[in-house]
Protein backbone atom coordinates (compact mmCIF):
# COMPACT_ATOMS: atom_id res chain seq x y z
CA UNK A 1 0.00 0.00 0.00
CA UNK A 2 2.98 2.35 0.31
CA UNK A 3 2.36 3.69 -3.32
CA UNK A 4 -0.96 5.19 -2.05
CA UNK A 5 1.51 7.64 0.61
CA UNK A 6 1.19 10.86 -0.84
CA UNK A 7 3.77 13.97 -0.47
CA UNK A 8 1.02 15.84 1.47
CA UNK A 9 0.47 13.65 3.63
CA UNK A 10 3.75 12.69 5.08
CA UNK A 11 4.07 16.58 5.36
CA UNK A 12 0.95 16.52 7.35
CA UNK A 13 2.16 13.98 9.92
CA UNK A 14 5.85 15.59 10.76
CA UNK A 15 3.67 19.27 11.30
CA UNK A 16 1.58 17.38 13.87
CA UNK A 17 4.89 15.34 15.40
CA UNK A 18 6.83 18.40 15.55
CA UNK A 19 3.89 20.48 17.45
CA UNK A 20 2.08 17.54 19.28
CA UNK A 21 -1.13 19.25 18.86
CA UNK A 22 -3.27 18.62 14.99
CA UNK A 23 -4.38 22.11 15.78
CA UNK A 24 -1.16 23.76 16.13
CA UNK A 25 -0.07 21.67 12.95
CA UNK A 26 -3.33 22.92 11.25
CA UNK A 27 -2.19 26.13 11.83
CA UNK A 28 1.21 26.05 10.59
CA UNK A 29 0.33 24.32 7.51
CA UNK A 30 -2.34 26.62 6.80
CA UNK A 31 -5.10 23.87 6.42
CA UNK A 32 -8.20 22.80 8.37
CA UNK A 33 -7.82 20.51 10.84
CA UNK A 34 -9.71 17.92 9.58
CA UNK A 35 -6.78 17.41 6.97
CA UNK A 36 -4.56 16.89 9.63
CA UNK A 37 -6.30 14.38 11.35
CA UNK A 38 -7.95 12.86 7.94
CA UNK A 39 -3.94 12.50 6.91
CA UNK A 40 -2.85 11.17 9.87
CA UNK A 41 -5.73 8.71 9.87
CA UNK A 42 -5.03 7.51 6.52
CA UNK A 43 -1.21 6.67 7.20
CA UNK A 44 -2.05 4.43 10.43
CA UNK A 45 -4.69 2.83 8.22
CA UNK A 46 -2.17 2.02 5.63
CA UNK A 47 0.54 1.28 7.91
CA UNK A 48 -1.51 -0.69 10.58
CA UNK A 49 -0.13 0.54 13.56
CA UNK A 50 -1.19 3.68 15.30
CA UNK A 51 1.46 6.43 15.11
CA UNK A 52 0.25 8.66 17.75
CA UNK A 53 -1.08 8.47 21.06
CA UNK A 54 -4.33 10.87 21.90
CA UNK A 55 -3.55 12.83 24.88
CA UNK A 56 -6.70 14.84 26.26
CA UNK A 57 -4.70 18.28 24.98
CA UNK A 58 -2.33 17.05 22.20
CA UNK A 59 -1.03 14.26 20.87
CA UNK A 60 2.72 12.19 21.73
CA UNK A 61 4.54 9.67 19.18
CA UNK A 62 4.45 6.00 19.60
CA UNK A 63 8.04 4.32 19.32
CA UNK A 64 6.27 3.13 15.90
CA UNK A 65 5.51 6.66 15.10
CA UNK A 66 8.79 8.19 16.05
CA UNK A 67 10.41 5.39 13.49
CA UNK A 68 8.19 6.63 11.40
CA UNK A 69 8.94 10.25 11.74
CA UNK A 70 12.53 9.61 10.62
CA UNK A 71 11.97 8.10 7.41
CA UNK A 72 9.00 10.60 6.31
CA UNK A 73 11.67 13.78 7.36
CA UNK A 74 14.56 11.79 5.08
CA UNK A 75 11.83 11.55 2.16
CA UNK A 76 10.51 15.20 2.85
CA UNK A 77 13.88 16.46 2.40
CA UNK A 78 15.11 14.45 -0.11
CA UNK A 79 12.28 15.26 -3.05
CA UNK A 80 13.26 19.20 -1.59
CA UNK A 81 16.49 18.85 -2.67
CA UNK A 82 15.99 17.12 -5.53
CA UNK A 83 13.63 20.57 -6.42
CA UNK A 84 16.96 22.83 -5.88
CA UNK A 85 18.21 24.70 -8.88
CA UNK A 86 21.93 24.89 -7.81
CA UNK A 87 23.74 28.02 -9.75
CA UNK A 88 26.70 25.47 -9.13
CA UNK A 89 27.86 22.30 -10.30
CA UNK A 90 27.48 21.16 -6.57
CA UNK A 91 30.11 17.87 -6.86
CA UNK A 92 32.17 20.27 -8.36
CA UNK A 93 32.07 23.11 -6.19
CA UNK A 94 34.94 22.90 -3.39
CA UNK A 95 35.95 25.69 -0.65
CA UNK A 96 34.62 26.19 2.48
CA UNK A 97 31.68 28.16 4.03
CA UNK A 98 32.06 30.01 7.27
CA UNK A 99 29.19 30.64 9.45
CA UNK A 100 28.44 32.40 12.34
CA UNK A 101 25.36 31.37 14.52
CA UNK A 102 23.46 31.67 17.87
CA UNK A 103 22.76 29.22 20.05
CA UNK A 104 18.68 28.82 19.08
CA UNK A 105 19.76 28.23 15.37
CA UNK A 106 22.44 26.21 16.19
CA UNK A 107 20.73 24.13 18.66
CA UNK A 108 16.69 23.98 16.71
CA UNK A 109 17.78 24.57 13.34
CA UNK A 110 20.73 24.53 11.92
CA UNK A 111 22.00 20.89 12.17
CA UNK A 112 19.63 19.02 9.81
CA UNK A 113 20.35 21.89 7.22
CA UNK A 114 24.13 21.31 7.40
CA UNK A 115 24.01 18.13 6.67
CA UNK A 116 21.74 18.41 3.73
CA UNK A 117 23.91 21.08 2.36
CA UNK A 118 27.30 18.93 2.85
CA UNK A 119 25.10 16.07 0.78
CA UNK A 120 24.39 18.59 -2.25
CA UNK A 121 28.14 20.00 -1.72
CA UNK A 122 30.12 17.42 -0.75
CA UNK A 123 33.11 19.53 -1.87
CA UNK A 124 32.71 22.10 0.59
CA UNK A 125 33.81 22.40 4.13
CA UNK A 126 31.64 23.83 6.74
CA UNK A 127 33.26 26.45 9.96
CA UNK A 128 30.56 26.84 12.14
CA UNK A 129 31.08 29.15 14.95
CA UNK A 130 28.81 29.46 17.47
CA UNK A 131 28.52 33.00 19.04
CA UNK A 132 26.36 35.55 20.48
CA UNK A 133 24.43 38.10 18.59
CA UNK A 134 27.41 40.86 19.08
CA UNK A 135 30.06 38.55 17.69
CA UNK A 136 27.88 37.76 14.86
CA UNK A 137 27.24 41.48 13.98
CA UNK A 138 30.62 41.85 14.10
CA UNK A 139 31.71 39.13 12.34
CA UNK A 140 29.85 39.66 9.29
CA UNK A 141 30.54 43.40 9.33
CA UNK A 142 34.01 41.91 9.06
CA UNK A 143 34.02 39.26 6.66
CA UNK A 144 35.02 36.68 8.93
CA UNK A 145 32.43 34.96 7.57
CA UNK A 146 30.13 34.38 4.48
CA UNK A 147 26.81 34.53 6.54
CA UNK A 148 25.50 35.41 9.68
CA UNK A 149 22.35 33.35 11.49
CA UNK A 150 20.62 34.83 14.24
CA UNK A 151 17.11 35.69 15.15
CA UNK A 152 16.83 38.96 12.92
CA UNK A 153 14.69 40.78 15.54
CA UNK A 154 18.14 41.26 17.93
CA UNK A 155 20.02 42.22 15.37
CA UNK A 156 21.06 46.27 15.68
CA UNK A 157 21.12 48.16 13.10
CA UNK A 158 19.78 45.84 10.27
CA UNK A 159 20.28 48.54 7.11
CA UNK A 160 24.08 47.70 7.87
CA UNK A 161 23.31 43.93 6.37
CA UNK A 162 21.62 42.43 3.55
CA UNK A 163 19.59 40.28 5.47
CA UNK A 164 16.53 37.23 4.52
CA UNK A 165 14.38 35.47 6.59
CA UNK A 166 14.40 32.07 6.88
CA UNK A 167 11.57 30.99 8.98
CA UNK A 168 8.81 33.49 10.69
CA UNK A 169 7.85 31.47 14.17
CA UNK A 170 4.66 32.32 16.39
CA UNK A 171 5.32 32.56 19.97
CA UNK A 172 3.03 30.50 21.96
CA UNK A 173 2.01 30.06 25.77
CA UNK A 174 3.74 26.43 27.11
CA UNK A 175 2.63 25.21 29.96
CA UNK A 176 1.76 21.62 31.65
CA UNK A 177 -1.82 19.79 30.81
CA UNK A 178 -2.86 20.07 34.46
CA UNK A 179 -1.90 23.68 34.81
CA UNK A 180 -5.15 26.08 35.21
CA UNK A 181 -4.50 28.18 31.75
CA UNK A 182 -4.50 24.44 29.98
CA UNK A 183 -8.13 25.28 30.23
CA UNK A 184 -8.32 28.37 28.54
CA UNK A 185 -8.11 28.61 25.04
CA UNK A 186 -6.27 31.81 24.53
CA UNK A 187 -5.44 33.19 27.35
CA UNK A 188 -4.24 36.50 27.94
CA UNK A 189 -0.57 38.51 29.04
CA UNK A 190 -2.41 39.00 32.07
CA UNK A 191 -4.16 36.30 33.09
CA UNK A 192 -0.47 34.78 32.76
CA UNK A 193 0.69 37.55 34.68
CA UNK A 194 -0.87 35.85 37.93
CA UNK A 195 1.15 32.51 37.58
CA UNK A 196 4.83 32.13 38.17
CA UNK A 197 7.10 32.38 34.40
CA UNK A 198 10.31 30.42 33.97
CA UNK A 199 12.72 32.82 31.74
CA UNK A 200 14.84 31.63 29.25
CA UNK A 201 18.07 33.71 29.10
CA UNK A 202 19.94 33.06 25.82
CA UNK A 203 19.99 34.63 22.69
CA UNK A 204 18.54 37.54 24.38
CA UNK A 205 15.28 35.79 25.48
CA UNK A 206 14.71 38.27 28.48
CA UNK A 207 15.17 41.11 26.86
CA UNK A 208 13.11 39.74 23.73
CA UNK A 209 10.14 38.60 26.24
CA UNK A 210 10.55 42.59 27.83
CA UNK A 211 9.70 44.24 25.13
CA UNK A 212 5.68 42.98 24.23
CA UNK A 213 5.04 42.41 28.35
CA UNK A 214 5.98 46.72 28.52
CA UNK A 215 4.03 47.35 25.65
CA UNK A 216 0.83 46.07 27.53
CA UNK A 217 2.16 47.72 30.74
CA UNK A 218 2.55 44.19 32.73
CA UNK A 219 5.82 42.04 33.52
CA UNK A 220 5.78 38.33 33.96
CA UNK A 221 5.89 36.85 37.45
CA UNK A 222 8.89 35.41 37.06
CA UNK A 223 9.72 32.38 39.50
CA UNK A 224 13.01 30.83 37.24
CA UNK A 225 15.56 31.85 34.97
CA UNK A 226 17.56 29.34 33.29
CA UNK A 227 20.27 29.34 30.14
CA UNK A 228 18.76 25.50 29.45
CA UNK A 229 16.19 24.66 27.33
CA UNK A 230 16.15 21.18 28.74
CA UNK A 231 15.77 22.44 32.64
CA UNK A 232 12.82 24.96 31.22
CA UNK A 233 11.04 22.60 29.30
CA UNK A 234 11.20 20.34 32.42
CA UNK A 235 9.96 23.23 34.72
CA UNK A 236 7.51 23.58 33.08
CA UNK A 237 6.44 20.39 32.30
CA UNK A 238 6.02 19.97 36.07
CA UNK A 239 4.46 22.53 36.24
CA UNK A 240 6.83 24.95 38.06
CA UNK A 241 5.53 27.86 35.57
CA UNK A 242 4.88 28.14 31.95
CA UNK A 243 6.88 30.00 29.70
CA UNK A 244 6.08 31.73 26.19
CA UNK A 245 8.56 30.84 23.65
CA UNK A 246 8.10 30.18 19.77
CA UNK A 247 7.02 26.71 18.01
CA UNK A 248 10.64 26.34 16.48
CA UNK A 249 11.72 25.86 19.90
CA UNK A 250 8.49 23.31 21.09
CA UNK A 251 8.42 19.89 21.68
CA UNK A 252 5.51 18.24 23.44
CA UNK A 253 7.12 16.37 25.99
CA UNK A 254 10.42 17.11 28.77
CA UNK A 255 13.36 15.30 28.42
CA UNK A 256 11.48 13.08 31.27
CA UNK A 257 8.79 12.28 28.81
CA UNK A 258 6.68 14.90 30.78
CA UNK A 259 3.89 16.25 28.37
CA UNK A 260 4.33 19.87 27.54
CA UNK A 261 0.64 22.03 25.56
CA UNK A 262 1.18 25.38 24.12
CA UNK A 263 -1.50 27.90 23.61
CA UNK A 264 -2.41 31.13 21.70
CA UNK A 265 -1.92 34.16 23.19
CA UNK A 266 -4.88 36.76 23.11
CA UNK A 267 -2.44 40.18 23.02
CA UNK A 268 -0.44 40.89 20.12
CA UNK A 269 2.85 38.69 20.79
CA UNK A 270 5.37 39.31 17.73
CA UNK A 271 6.65 35.97 16.03
CA UNK A 272 10.41 35.12 15.88
CA UNK A 273 12.05 35.81 12.50
CA UNK A 274 15.01 33.49 12.09
CA UNK A 275 17.11 34.30 9.32
CA UNK A 276 20.36 35.31 7.33
CA UNK A 277 22.75 38.40 7.19
CA UNK A 278 25.48 39.15 5.34
CA UNK A 279 27.82 42.16 3.81
CA UNK A 280 26.55 44.39 1.58
CA UNK A 281 28.04 44.35 -2.28
CA UNK A 282 29.49 41.42 -3.78
CA UNK A 283 32.01 40.12 -1.75
CA UNK A 284 30.86 36.87 -0.71
CA UNK A 285 32.84 32.88 -1.55
CA UNK A 286 31.04 31.19 -4.11
CA UNK A 287 30.96 28.81 -1.43
CA UNK A 288 28.88 31.44 0.71
CA UNK A 289 26.29 32.32 -1.96
CA UNK A 290 25.41 28.06 -2.66
CA UNK A 291 25.27 28.20 1.32
CA UNK A 292 22.85 31.24 1.25
CA UNK A 293 20.44 29.95 -1.70
CA UNK A 294 20.66 26.80 -0.78
CA UNK A 295 19.25 27.66 2.89
CA UNK A 296 16.41 29.78 1.19
CA UNK A 297 15.55 27.37 -1.41
CA UNK A 298 15.33 24.89 1.72
CA UNK A 299 13.53 26.89 4.12
CA UNK A 300 11.23 27.69 0.93
CA UNK A 301 11.66 31.15 1.72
Amino acid sequence: MAENVTFRQLRYFVAAAQTGQFSMAAANEHVSQSAITNAVLALEDMLGRKLFERLPHGVALTPEGQDFLSHARRVLDSVRDAMHKTPFRSHDLCGIVRIAASYTVVGYFLPELLARFRATYPGVNIVLNDVDRVSIEHMVANGDVDVGVAILSNIERMSRFESHVLIRSRRQLWLAPTHPLAENASPSLKDIAAYPYVQVTVDEGEESTSRYWKKQRLAPNIAFRTTSMEALRGLVAHGFGVTILSDMLFRPWSLEGKPIVARPVADTVPQMDAGLIWRKGNGMTEPGKAFQQFLIHACGS
